[in-house]
């Protein structure tokens, strides 16, 4: 008997001293990104949430520099609903490069919309393949995610380096944020956004124009759905209006950031 007890308080002793891994359960309750909107011109904030510290640590993007009056126009492309050619067409007639966050089933669906984003100069960014809660898939999982999705846009593109990641649905957790920082990925959410990837609701240029328009401010991160169609028939009037007001379009790979 003594000796099953010493053996069941060794085994106990061995789970108390064993690491739980985040992939175990360690790392708590995920976040949902979220922030205050910008209105009139004021800046956008992400201090009433809990994970700006780890945003911060991990260097992940929320928005640029406030100081300059610059944007940073980007898709997320889950799959296609006819409108991305009409989007870049704008882009090319606009002369704005924008980033392009595609998922497996786009990379498999749509190679020759994938070969022209990477032909006319904009970023191909790492939506993951199957668009999955990261938060509760292993580090293995995730990085298998994240390796076929870039694996496969090269052999279309040849584009060798993807920096850029935006985990599905805005989901995430310190765990996914350092997993995927060392397999080279910076994580960009935004700044400015709207209810746009329900197809269903189809509200018309004029409102998409207005939701994007008023929550303007210097150093936006900008995310659109390229499903929209409402997107595909403002993002024109967007670009032209947003430089009337002084503001200049640049790509992911010129954001600066300061402290936010």
């Amino acid at each position: 008997m003594k000796r099953i007890m010493l053996a069941i308080l060794v085994m106990f002793l061995l789970i108390l001293a064993s690491p739980v891994t985040e992939a175990e359960g360690g790392q708590g309750a995920p976040y949902h990104f979220g922030f205050k909107r910008s209105k009139n011109g004021s800046l956008p904030s992400i201090d009433q949430e809990g994970f700006k510290p780890i945003l911060q640590k991990y260097g992940a993007i929320f928005l640029g520099d406030t100081s300059k009056k610059e944007l940073y126009l980007t898709f997320d492309n889950g799959y296609e609903n006819g409108y991305t050619a009409r989007i870049l067409d704008v882009l090319k007639e606009k002369r704005v490069a924008a980033a392009f966050f595609v998922t497996g089933h786009y990379v498999k669906t749509q190679p020759e919309l994938l070969k022209r984003m990477a032909a006319e100069g904009h970023l191909i960014g790492n939506h993951s393949w199957s668009h999955p809660d990261m938060t509760t898939i292993s580090d293995a999982e995730i990085a298998n995610e994240l390796n076929k999705v870039k694996q496969a846009v090269a052999e279309i593109t040849g584009q060798q380096e993807m920096k850029y990641l935006r985990p599905p649905r805005g989901i995430f957790d310190e765990r996914v944020l350092a997993v995927s920082s060392k397999l080279g990925y910076t994580n960009v959410y935004w700044s400015v956004a709207y209810a746009d990837w329900d197809t269903k609701q189809v509200r018309g240029a004029q409102y998409a124009y207005d939701k994007v328009m008023s929550q303007l401010h210097p150093g936006a991160v900008i995310l659109l759905h390229s499903v929209s169609r409402d997107n595909a028939e403002a993002l024109g009037r967007i670009i032209d209006d947003a430089r009337k007001l002084g503001y200049e379009f640049k790509s992911l790979d010129e954001l600066q950031v300061k402290t936010y």
